[in-house]
């Protein structure tokens, strides 16, 4: 068996279990530390990606509006289909951000045991600095994460309501409730993606430092 082949191999068999994957990945020549940063920019990536979903779909159902009656099937159909990619964005975030925390979590409990191997003190004081520094940073990030998954549910929960009532009432009556949580919805999305900006920053800040 070839060496790639055998570390893929090896990496499937102990994903599953976190202290295993780091512990391989280590030997492999990957630390947390850089693990947490791979992870911090795919939870970036991914929230960047879904603040650009949630703007599409809010257009897709300003767009609705102003459809003949003859044709809501026909957009009942995209908007179904751009509230199941928002759902598919909003998990994918969730789940970045767990596996940000996991790692995180990781990186610290071994930093901390680690000080105790110290023998001289001004080092030991050196790097509990640093790991103070690093835990507050992170907590900055992980907050604003959070903080930013947080609106998500909100701005989902309304246009599963009003892609719901489409289906039930694919009529006049339909587009002119939509039209009357259009505001709502909008409002809602708007705290979304300031949100998600402001995560965004805090994870280029946070990969920034991890990085010098």
């Amino acid at each position: 068996m070839k060496k790639s082949t055998l570390i893929i191999v090896i990496l499937l068999f102990t994903a599953g279990c976190d202290s295993l994957y780091y512990g391989t990945m280590e030997k492999l020549g990957k630390y947390k530390r850089d693990i947490l940063v791979d992870r911090v920019k795919s939870a970036r990536d991914s929230q960047e990606q879904t603040k650009e979903q949630f703007v599409s779909a809010l257009d897709k159902f300003k767009s609705v509006v102003n459809v003949p009656a003859g044709k809501l099937q026909e957009k009942y159909d995209l908007l179904k289909g751009e509230l199941d990619k928002s759902e598919a964005k909003a998990a994918t975030v969730k789940k970045r951000i767990a596996d940000v925390e996991d790692v995180a979590n990781a990186l610290f409990d071994e930093w901390t045991k680690e000080l105790d191997q110290y023998k001289n003190a001004d080092l030991r004081a050196e790097s509990k600095k640093k790991l103070d520094q690093t835990r507050q940073k992170y907590t900055l990030l992980i907050n604003a994460m959070k903080k930013a998954d947080s609106k998500i549910e909100p701005v989902l929960s309304a246009f599963r309501d009003q892609v719901l009532f489409l289906k039930h009432n694919l009529n006049a009556q339909a587009v002119a409730s939509l039209q009357s949580e259009v505001t709502t919805m909008e409002a809602d999305t708007g705290k979304l993606i300031e949100e998600m900006e402001k995560s965004i920053a805090e994870a280029d800040t946070f990969i920034k430092t991890m990085q010098e």
